[in-house]
């Protein structure tokens, strides 16, 4: 077993777990702030998830996903942002 197989075999337990956590925070989070950083976590790990995913199948093509998806998340997040500061000047 190379160490990239076992980074793998350590790595995808330790981002579904970390989704999970993540996941718990988007649904119980004390405040709309909590839960906006909580998504934008996830798509980071989304984003690792497609990363460990290209290196299993050998494919630079996914690679193109994991951009996609950082890209919506600053778009969502830049969004949330703006909301959030209009919301407070109201």
């Amino acid at each position: 077993m190379s160490y990239v197989e076992i980074a793998i075999f350590i790595s995808i337990p330790l981002i579904i777990v970390s989704m999970l956590i993540m996941l718990y925070r988007v649904a119980v989070g004390p405040s709309l702030e909590d839960r906006v950083v909580a998504l934008d976590l996830i798509a980071t790990t989304a984003i690792g998830f497609v990363a460990v995913y290209a290196i299993i199948s050998n494919s630079t093509t996914v690679i193109d996903v994991g951009i996609i998806i950082a890209m919506l998340a600053f778009l969502g997040t830049t969004a949330f942002a703006y909301y959030l500061e209009r919301r407070s000047k109201t």
